[in-house]
């Protein structure tokens, strides 16, 4: 009988580190096995043939097997992998309904305890217009929900957290969107400074920068002072949670929400009944495209195009395109905007119909940094209560000294304060513009946003209670926007002082004697 070379697969000779078999050469290799003689010939890697003699091969009984009938590496692909595939996919298919149970429920409940801060709000609003108080209606609420959670926290702690943790989703949510509900005020100043004369529009830029260094000066400085004299250590504050940022999947969103609704009002002006509630759908996904644009550009260009500068030149430009295809012109389309009608809103009416919603969250804000309060009162009070009424009463003083009109005086008079509250304020006042109080409010933020930074430096401020102090005393949440970004050890005396001084200030505005005061001043 001849000799049978063995043949040696070719991925075996080919280096000794890749020593592995494919299944085909495992399979030759189980068919060739009982071929192998006694007098086999080798086949070496370089190619010689090597007669060797085998001659324990003659007392085996049983033929060689390289892999088994029964081995794991052949059956493998038969049960166990379709056993492994099932459960995987059972696996994947219950951690995907998971996944999806859980964001059902996360948007349930953020719909459900942002509606509950809503409702209180605009139930407040109506009580106190059907009983002819002026006094700011969220505010009170405020102090009613702050109140609350104290005499919880004091009786059942357990309640108090309970609570604070059922309105997270809403705080969140309004602290992600916080900036874009001063953006209406914005959008729609070409309208608002029509009737303003060019002149009088620079003593209200002088006033806006000159007073927004004065306050940060007069809030820095108090807050430093005080801390001498108090002598209290710092300690850590309670960590406050970040919104998420925007996703693509967002852009995208409202990026179609934007296109259809600007074609269908094109072809259809009054397909929702009448032109504002048609054009608000596009209005208000041009507004939250700017925003979430510019809340993704780098930090440097930030300092110069803020992202309310962003959303608002976003929905000027949406306005004109919309007027110069329709040929209704821009003010018609700024007009729909903010219409200032709750039986026909806007898109600048429901952006604006949150603010009495954010100051109601200043009651879970203060809560949450209570002992922070506590233990730096006397730092907090003294320069928030000084720094407000020196922005008060000397807005009134320029404005007599440059002689700026008394009512555009009255008007910019809670420049420093939030423009949820800066409403109210100029409600009080006869003849007053809210739509300029507004504007002023925001620019006043922006000027703070770009410089804050810089100025404490330049003013040698590093204790982080005084660099927060001055800053939200100055320009309120702009500014504690753009300085907890890099300076996260001030946001919480920032969080504080910006909702204390908007506090403060309705309060003292709320005294008709203090109201005649600044009458008298403003001239």
């Amino acid at each position: 009988m001849a000799a049978t070379p063995l043949a040696v697969p070719q991925n075996l000779s080919s280096h000794h580190s890749q020593s592995h078999f494919s299944f085909a050469n495992c399979v030759n290799l189980k068919q060739s096995h009982h071929r192998i003689h006694p007098r086999s010939t080798l086949v070496a890697p370089n190619g010689v043939s090597t007669p060797h003699k085998f001659s324990s091969f003659k007392k085996l009984s049983k033929p060689i097997t390289v892999l088994g009938h029964n081995s794991k590496f052949l059956q493998m692909g038969s049960q166990e992998t379709q056993k492994l595939s099932i459960n995987s996919m059972a696996s994947d298919c219950g951690s995907t309904s998971a996944t999806l149970s859980k964001r059902v429920l996360g948007i349930a409940h953020l719909v459900v305890s942002l509606g509950i801060i809503l409702v209180v709000e605009k139930l407040l609003k109506k009580a106190f217009v059907a009983a002819a108080i002026k006094f700011p209606s969220a505010l009170f609420g405020m102090f009613c929900i702050f109140s609350i959670l104290m005499i919880l926290d004091s009786t059942i702690p357990d309640a108090a957290t309970s609570l604070m943790s059922f309105f997270e989703p809403a705080l969140l949510f309004i602290q992600r969107w916080l900036p874009l509900f001063y953006v209406p005020s914005l959008v729609i100043l070409p309208l608002s400074v029509r009737d303003i004369p060019a002149a009088s529009g620079l003593k209200i830029c002088y006033i806006i920068f000159g007073g927004w260094f004065a306050s940060l000066c007069v809030a820095g400085f108090t807050a430093i002072a005080v801390r001498k004299i108090v002598k209290t250590e710092m300690i850590d504050a309670e960590p406050m949670a970040k919104p998420s940022p925007f996703s693509p999947t967002e852009v995208w969103a409202w990026s179609g929400v934007f296109l259809i609704s600007f074609v269908a009002a094109l072809f259809y002006p009054t397909a929702l009944g009448t032109s504002a509630r048609t054009c608000l759908p596009f209005l208000l996904a041009s507004t939250v495209l700017g925003y979430m644009v510019g809340s993704g550009l780098p930090s440097d260009v930030k300092k110069v195009f803020h992202p309310i500068i962003c959303c608002t030149l976003s929905a000027d430009l949406a306005a004109l395109a919309f007027g110069y295809l329709s040929k209704s012109g821009l003010d018609p389309v700024l007009g729909n905007y903010l219409t200032k009608v709750s039986s026909n809103p806007g898109a600048g009416d429901i952006l604006m119909g949150f603010l009495g919603s954010v100051i109601l969250s200043f009651a879970f804000s203060m809560f949450k940094q209570r002992k922070l309060v506590k233990r730096h009162a006397a730092e907090i009070f003294m320069s928030v209560i000084l720094s407000t009424l020196f922005s008060l009463y000397s807005t009134a003083l320029a404005g007599r000294l440059v002689g700026l009109e008394p009512s555009l005086t009255v008007s910019i008079l809670p420049r420093c304060i939030t423009v949820a509250l800066a409403l109210s304020i100029v409600s009080l006042f006869e003849g007053a513009n809210s739509s300029l109080t507004a504007a002023v409010v925001v620019v006043t933020g922006l000027i703070g946003a770009n410089f804050v930074q810089a100025t404490l430096d330049k003013l040698r401020f590093r204790d982080p209670i005084a660099r927060g102090i001055a800053t939200a005393s100055s320009a309120h949440g702009l500014g504690t926007a753009a300085l907890s970004a890099k300076e996260p050890e001030a946001l919480p005396f920032c969080a504080i002082a910006y909702a204390l001084t908007g506090i403060f200030g309705s309060l003292i505005c709320s005294v008709p004697a203090v109201r005649q005061s600044l009458l008298a001043i403003a001239g």
